[in-house]
């Protein structure tokens, strides 16, 4: 393998928070005030659930004079000691779906900016889609700083849910297994990815989707690294695993295509080689990390084997 490209040293998308999350502000009503009437307060604006950009940095402002500590969220404090807040909006909307500017932030702003913004947009996201009790149906209310919801009838508390998703490599003989969904743009392959499920290990899930999305077996799964994924919000894990052989039975209905690369063809595709067997996936997925981490040698094949 050739040694690491220089963007290995990028975080994915959403990754690198520096923002301290103060449980112990959340969870204390005084110190909550405190910081919400702090003259170095900053509100992070949004517009929906989009961001805002001014001069390559998100757009925060001062609080507003007549601003309630109840209809916020508190994100933390700043390595500047400022305390952060995004403003928790009742109805978003019927269309939530993520947009090009959304996700284009990722190349406008600082990491650190960018992680704020993700982490402003699952919370903001969660309480808009949350406003009623799922084991009675009472109206429910942000408490602990925004960090969850109580229910104004049963008491029950309810807390910003993060749905963990495997995204992995299976690797064969010095090749790795890439495949394309039916609604991705042409030409793009990244690696398989699924929903892990209740009572699952994340080895398992790497098993299960693995065998359900392509037909193979895998084993010796390792994990690599991770990416928050703020559409609406998900923890992606990113692993590789072994596979027993590279015969493929494709489910059709998740996968449109998939087939077995070398290394090669792996780094002519991320670099944006012409003639480049795939279009890879863009450098703020965690799928572009975890084939630039299996080529640096994280998981160095077996040619031989």
């Amino acid at each position: 393998m050739h040694g690491t490209n220089p963007l290995i040293e990028k975080l994915p998308g959403f990754a690198g928070g520096t923002i301290d999350r103060v449980d112990h502000i959340r969870t204390n009503p005084a110190k909550l005030a405190e910081a919400f009437a702090d003259p170095a307060a900053r509100l992070l604006v949004l517009d929906g659930l989009e961001p805002v950009e001014v001069n390559g940095h998100l757009l925060l402002e001062p609080l507003a004079a007549d601003a309630d500590v109840a209809d916020h969220v508190l994100l933390g404090i700043d390595p500047a000691g400022q305390p952060i807040f995004a403003r928790l909006v009742a109805d978003l909307g019927p269309n939530l779906v993520p947009t090009p500017r959304s996700r284009a932030i990722a190349g406008l702003v600082p990491a650190a900016e960018v992680a704020l913004y993700g982490t402003a947009r699952s919370l903001v996201h969660w309480h808009a889609r949350h406003r009623f009790c799922s084991v009675c149906g009472g109206p429910t209310q942000p408490v602990k700083a925004g960090w969850s919801r109580r229910c104004d009838l049963c008491a029950a508390e309810h807390f910003p849910r993060t749905d963990p998703v495997v995204i992995m490599l299976a690797e064969y003989r010095g090749r790795v297994l890439v495949g394309r969904q039916h609604a991705w743009p042409q030409g793009r392959y990244s690696a398989l990815a699924g929903f892990v499920e209740p009572g699952e290990t994340i080895e398992e899930a790497v098993s299960r989707e693995l065998f359900e999305e392509a037909g193979i077996r895998v084993r010796d799964v390792r994990y690599v690294m991770s990416q928050p994924w703020p559409f609406p919000s998900s923890l992606m894990i990113a692993c590789i695993a072994q596979a027993d052989d590279d015969a493929l039975t494709l489910d059709p209905t998740e996968i449109e295509d998939a087939f077995w690369c070398d290394a090669d063809a792996v780094r002519a595709a991320l670099a944006e080689e012409p003639g480049a067997p795939f279009l890879a996936p863009p450098t703020m997925a965690v799928a572009w990390h975890l084939f630039d981490r299996w080529l640096a040698g994280v998981a160095p094949s077996d040619a031989s084997a």
